[in-house]
């Protein structure tokens, strides 16, 4: 390491009111030594005013260090190593002073490389950044944030990405033992139970109290976030242990793959049985897909047994275009099934039963009286009380509590064993069938449907999803949003059909979660080049747009497309229909939500931090060009924004 002006180095000291001087810290084997970091002479440290106005007074070595002997090296360094040990490429923080050790050495220790820090201007952002990285690589990424104030504003993030079964890892800093707490703001921000508040959504947390706990605990917290059910897992750092110093030997654990829950054959071959031997078997799908691996195996056994599949889209489940993708048809071939074998749906009873929103609610059964219903979901492994997540109860005649991916290469093995000549003419038949459907279903949705009003002005969400997939289709797309507020437009025209093609939504329904998603997805898509594209709520982008800066910080591309209805669009739905059943009129539904007066130049706002804005759009014939000219700063390497004035839905 090179040697700084002024003779010390720069890892090798402790400012500390205890101590005077400098003390030497040994960098770990296993870490080459860093390049001296170039100084930066103009910005100077704080003040003992400065330090005072934030703790209260000068911040003293922990009780537990005495003194630091020359083989010492900071307890943070040594979560570092565990970091890179759980191959973490990423931490996402809104940086905070009880997070300030760990922090320091990731910049400075591992030169900020593996980990690397992802500057978020909300800790809700950087949860969705996380949320949606997690979609696409099938990994989790860190998350570091303050104490109890850094958890509270992450709260809804979190909650989205247990609903949707997304994993990452947590951590946050406190200052637990009040004996050595620092006054003031530290101590207004600690805690004894600070993770309390996330407990209900998330899978597991810890509060280690050494750093050998620490190591274990964060293997731990890996090792459950990666075993399906999927779920966000936290782990409490406490600020001595980051700040302290250690001369132990720490042992760091051994990193094992986790193999997900699957079905046991016997049961796996009575599912099978009843599928081959059905009329009109259906699957149901919603989050199935975890990886490249399930696509390719849905659409295996789909065509083994001829059945329609309907997807729920929580994420790439199966092709689009396929001729047994039954999902514009649901209903009828809901209603017409047999057996319906569902794959980690987040909620059975919707799919088979009808709820109508009117003054009067009314439900009903969708299905035959005679049908059969087996389940295979690993929601049935792991699953809590208080949040309601878990939807309604609906029976089945077969529950099997295993991961669905892990368990289709069996029952499609059974499948295999239990079909006759017989089984597969009749499986080709429904195949044949299906297929005319959906193309006679295609061909009215492109000639007819998608048509109307395509020049009106604000644009239509048809015309809208039509321009983007006409500007994207002959390039590696992904898309990182859900289209469900497009009247799910790009689902019924584009070609889905690749694993990343598509991740969901965000599962609690949580407002906040779009931009900050996108942005995760387009960091995890980057290494492989793909044309990301996120088509972008204009209310959800008000709740996070820093999300726009961390794309331009970090250098990542992103297409984001505004969807401008300059409302909260769902919600005047809502109020209208509360109006009319109370015979009060539609009239009044825009107070309270809509975004006018004035309205957002969403273009502007992303020029101002460094994006460059397209916009705003609300002439159809003016789209084309402007996404064409949006997809090639994407595939240049740039974030870039068009914002479009559009239809409500």
């Amino acid at each position: 390491m090179g040697k700084p002006e002024n003779g010390v180095n720069r890892r090798n000291f402790l400012t500390v009111a205890a101590a005077s001087g400098a003390a030497a810290v040994t960098a770990p084997t296993g870490i080459n030594e860093a390049k001296a970091v170039p100084s930066i002479a103009r910005i100077a440290p704080p003040s003992a005013a400065e330090m005072e106005a934030e703790i209260g007074e000068a911040r003293l070595l922990p009780a537990a260090v005495t003194s630091v002997g020359p083989n010492a090296r900071p307890g943070s360094d040594f979560m570092v190593d565990v970091l890179r040990a759980l191959d973490i490429e990423y931490v996402a923080t809104n940086p905070a002073s009880s997070c300030r050790g760990l922090h320091e050495s990731i910049n400075n220790y591992a030169m900020n490389k593996k980990p690397e820090l992802l500057t978020a201007t909300h800790e809700e952002i950087a949860t969705a950044m996380a949320h949606g990285y997690a979609k696409v690589s099938n990994r989790p990424m860190g998350l570091l944030f303050h104490g109890t104030v850094g958890i509270q504003h992450a709260t809804m993030a979190f909650y989205n990405a247990w609903a949707d079964r997304a994993p990452m890892l947590i951590m946050s800093g406190n200052h637990l033992d009040a004996a050595h707490r620092p006054p003031g703001v530290p101590t207004t921000h600690a805690a004894q139970d600070p993770l309390a508040l996330i407990r209900d959504f998330t899978k597991w947390d810890d509060q280690p109290q050494s750093l050998q706990a620490c190591a274990e605990a964060l293997f731990r917290a890996y090792k459950i976030t990666m075993t399906p059910p999927y779920g966000p897992v936290a782990i409490s750092l406490d600020a001595h242990l980051q700040e302290g110093f250690t001369e132990n030997d720490l042992k760091i654990p051994k990193m094992t793959r986790v193999s997900a829950p699957s079905a046991d054959m016997d049961t796996l071959k009575e599912v099978a049985r009843m599928l081959v031997d059905a009329q009109n078997p259906v699957i149901v799908v919603d989050r199935g897909s975890r990886s490249h691996r399930f696509q390719p195996l849905l659409v295996e056994l789909a065509q083994l047994l001829g059945a329609p599949v309907v997807d729920q889209l929580g994420r790439q489940n199966f092709p689009s275009r396929h001729p047994l993708n039954a999902t514009d048809r649901a209903r009828g071939v809901i209603g017409n099934a047999d057996v319906i074998l569902g794959l980690e749906l987040a909620d059975f009873w919707g799919i088979v039963n009808s709820y109508s929103d009117v003054a009067q609610p009314k439900q009903g059964r969708r299905l035959k009286d005679s049908v059969k219903l087996v389940s295979i979901n690993s929601r049935d492994v792991f699953m809590k009380a208080n949040y309601q997540d878990f939807q309604r109860f609906q029976d089945v005649d077969l529950a099997l509590a295993a991961d669905a991916e892990a368990s289709l290469p069996g029952l499609i093995e059974m499948v295999k064993s239990a079909t006759t000549p017989e089984h597969k003419a009749a499986a080709e038949k429904r195949t044949a069938a299906a297929g005319a459907a959906a193309a006679k279903n295609l061909e009215k949705l492109l000639s007819e449907d998608a048509v109307y009003g395509w020049d009106a002005s604000p644009i239509s969400t048809a015309r809208l999803s039509a321009e983007l997939w006409a500007a994207i289709k002959e390039h590696e797309w992904a898309l990182v949003s859900r289209d469900a507020r497009l009247s799910n437009w790009p689902h019924r025209m584009w070609n889905f059909d690749k694993h990343y093609h598509f991740i969901g939504d965000s599962g609690g329904a949580g407002q906040g979660y779009g931009l900050g998603a996108a942005v995760g997805a387009a960091l995890a898509h980057r290494e492989h080049k793909r044309l990301v594209v996120n088509v972008q709520g204009d209310g959800d982008m008000m709740y996070g747009p820093g999300g726009i800066w961390t794309a331009a910080h970090h250098n990542i591309p992103l297409l984001t497309v505004m969807h401008n209805n300059r409302a909260y669009h769902q919600e005047i739905m809502h109020v209208q229909r509360v109006g009319n059943w109370r015979d009060r009129g539609l009239g009044r539904a825009n107070i309270g939500t809509t975004l006018e007066n004035p309205h957002i130049n969403f273009a502007m706002m992303a020029k101002s931090m460094g994006v460059e804005g397209i916009g705003p759009i609300g002439d159809p014939k003016e789209l084309a060009p402007a996404l064409k000219r949006a997809v090639q700063i994407a595939k240049a390497g740039e974030p870039v924004l068009v914002d479009v004035l559009t239809q409500p839905r």
